[in-house]
C-alpha cells in the first residue's frame, strides 16, 4: 500500500537536506560535467509541500545519460526510466538517505525547462506560491490515500503557471 499524500507547511531545513544530497550525487558522479539543482516544491521559499526534496542532476548532452546513470547506480540510486514523462530519468534514492526524488535530465529539454520554469517563477511571485500551497493542502486532504488523483488535481495549476513562466522569459 503507498504511503498517504502528505503535504506540509515550508521547512527551513529543507534547503541544507539539498545541500547534504547533492554532495553525494556531486561524488557519485565525479569527474563527469553536470549540475545538480534544487527543484521542485521544497525549492520554493514558503510553499507547503511534501517533505520530499527533489533533486536534478542536469548534464549538457543525451550522449552524458548512460554514464551519470551508471555511477548513479554505484551510489544505490535504482533507476526506473522516465515514469511517463519524456527527457527525464528517474531513481529510487538509496535506503537510509533523506526522502528525495532524483532525477536525471539534459540541459534545455522540456523536463528540465519546466522544473526551472515554475521554481523561478514561484520564488518570484508570492501570491502564486500563497494559491499553489492552498491548492495542495486541499488536494492532499482531499486525495489522502490516491496519488494519482493529488497529481492531477495539481495538474492544470501547474501547466497554467509553466505557460505563464515561459512568457516573462526572454
Amino acid at each position: 500500500m503507498a504511503s498517504p499524500v502528505v503535504v506540509v507547511p515550508y521547512d527551513p531545513a529543507w534547503p541544507e537536506t539539498f545541500r547534504a544530497l547533492r554532495a553525494v550525487v556531486v561524488a557519485a558522479l565525479g569527474d563527469l560535467p553536470a549540475a545538480v539543482e534544487h527543484v521542485g516544491s521544497t525549492a520554493v521559499p514558503g510553499l507547503a509541500a511534501k517533505p520530499i526534496v527533489d533533486l536534478d542532476v542536469v548534464v549538457s548532452t543525451p550522449a552524458d545519460v548512460p554514464a551519470a546513470i551508471a555511477r548513479l547506480a554505484v551510489a544505490g540510486y535504482v533507476h526506473e526510466g522516465d515514469l511517463g514523462i519524456a527527457g527525464r530519468e528517474a531513481f529510487r534514492a538509496p535506503a537510509g538517505t533523506p526522502p528525495h526524488h532524483l532525477y536525471l535530465v539534459v540541459a534545455g529539454n522540456r523536463a528540465h525547462r519546466d522544473h526551472v520554469l515554475l521554481r523561478d517563477y514561484l520564488r518570484a511571485h508570492p501570491d502564486a506560491v500563497r494559491a499553489y500551497a492552498a491548492l495542495k493542502l486541499s488536494a492532499a486532504e482531499r486525495c489522502r490515500d490516491d496519488r494519482d488523483a493529488y497529481q492531477a488535481a495539481r495538474r492544470g495549476f501547474v501547466e497554467a503557471l509553466i505557460r505563464v513562466a515561459e512568457g516573462e522569459t526572454p
